[in-house]
């Protein structure tokens, strides 16, 4: 396909949504009295669509927002556990984008390729090269599946991880649905730092609460590759003993090393594992359009950031935020945090583009809900401050914390705090 002008795709894009190229027509926003720039966001997640919106509320229209996202529409990560449990569908945890452009976001359905960081322009798949002001990266994380032997391309058509929300979600609970009763499920988790600390866990419990109802001779294995349940290590193994006692097996110290998809097996250094549906969690590391723009901390699989405005440490002008940054002291990569990403980053941009300094000192929170059933919920979280001293956000003495236990009331926290995230960013 030839790639078009911007002038001719926003002109065709309010012709026909069939065939936009946006995911549904532009609506163009005023003409702001004042403009005093641009700001690419890419990257529709809780840390972009975040930062995107408040962008434009924040700066009152001044600020022209472009987000260039791929997919049509949100699907949360968070919540996509309940999919594989069989208590919400993919259209329970599936939103649009079309709020955004009430605010004056400039939304394109397109693909970031490269990023020219001398000239500021980013280059996309279906439309001519954008310039920008200012850049905000939020790509998530992509998966290392070289790291595990035999995970290529072939046999990853059937060893699924279903880490980013979408049709392998769809496809895991297909072979959760399509396995034996008194099957084997293998969970493998990479070594921390992943996405969504509390995930892999959650996601055990889901599926043993799934096969406790219809599949109850069946069987979940944990291999972790980390020495012991990183998150919430205490609730999570009472969840286990005492809704699914016997159905649950954790294994600590028990990384992958190499994946059979023909045979159904996995290897760790000590044992040789077969199951019925494998579900294995490569390594991870920042989105490839952070890595192809060089925008790696020395050393590192992540992103480094100056944590007064998210601005990149490699390079000036461009914003990093949510998993794929070099995390803070015990900050979590979670939607939640990523979306204070946003707000911390749209923040200290308004300043920036206005000539002031950010704010010195930003605090941000995060709250990190698990399901360990239908309707029972545990949850962590914590509250982050900026110390001047160690240039970096640190957890506030006295200010995080854990459930006592799992309970139905924080089972409607935890759906209402899902509810409440995805308006915020997209509503």
């Amino acid at each position: 396909m030839s790639r078009i002008s911007r002038r001719e795709f926003l002109k065709a894009s309010g012709a026909a949504a069939a065939t936009s190229l946006l995911s549904g027509c532009l609506t163009q926003p005023s003409v702001p009295s004042k403009p005093i720039g641009r700001v690419i966001v890419i990257g529709g997640g809780f840390g972009g669509a975040t930062a995107a919106k408040y962008l434009r509320m924040w700066s009152e229209g001044t600020i022209e927002v472009f987000l260039i996202e791929r997919n049509a529409e949100f699907i949360s990560c968070p919540t996509s556990n309940l999919v594989l449990g069989g208590t919400k569908t993919m259209g329970d945890i599936t939103r649009s984008y079309a709020r955004l452009r009430e605010y004056g976001v400039q939304v394109l359905r397109d693909e970031a390729t490269a990023i020219n960081v001398e000239k500021k322009r980013v280059s996309l798949k279906r439309i001519e090269d954008l310039p920008y002001d200012r850049l905000i990266v939020s790509p998530a994380v992509d998966f290392m599946h070289e790291q595990i032997e035999g995970y290529n391309t072939e046999a990853q058509k059937t060893v699924l991880h279903a880490w980013k929300a979408g049709p392998e979600t769809v496809a895991l609970r297909q072979q959760l649905e399509a396995m034996r009763d008194g099957g084997v499920y293998v969970l493998a988790i990479p070594r921390s730092p992943y996405r969504c600390p509390p995930g892999p866990y959650e996601r055990a419990c889901q599926v043993a609460f799934y096969f406790k109802q219809a599949k109850p001779r069946s069987k979940v294995i944990i291999l972790d590759a980390n020495e012991d349940v990183v998150s919430k290590p205490g609730l999570f193994k009472a969840a286990w003993n005492e809704l699914y006692k016997g159905m649950i097996e954790y294994r600590g110290n028990s990384e992958v090393k190499t994946v059979d998809a023909g045979a159904m097996t996995v290897k760790t250094d000590f044992d040789t594992i077969k199951g019925d549906v494998l579900n294995v969690l490569p390594p991870m590391r920042a989105g490839d359009i952070a890595r192809s723009a060089g925008l790696l901390a020395p050393n590192t699989r992540w992103c480094g950031v100056d944590w007064l405005s998210m601005e990149s440490t490699a390079h000036k002008g461009i914003h990093v935020l949510g998993d794929a940054t070099l995390s803070a002291p015990a900050m979590p990569k979670s939607g939640h945090m990523a979306n204070n990403h946003g707000k911390l980053a749209a923040a200290a941009i308004i300043e920036l583009m206005n000539g002031r300094a950010p704010s010195p000192q930003p605090v941000i929170a995060n709250t990190c809900y698990s399901f360990v059933s239908d309707k029972e919920v545990i949850h962590v979280a914590s509250v982050h401050r900026y110390d001047p001293a160690q240039k970096t956000l640190t957890v506030v003495p006295g200010a995080s914390g854990v459930s006592s236990g799992r309970s139905e009331i924080e089972g409607g926290y935890g759906w209402a705090w899902a509810e409440n995230i995805w308006s915020d960013m997209l509503g």
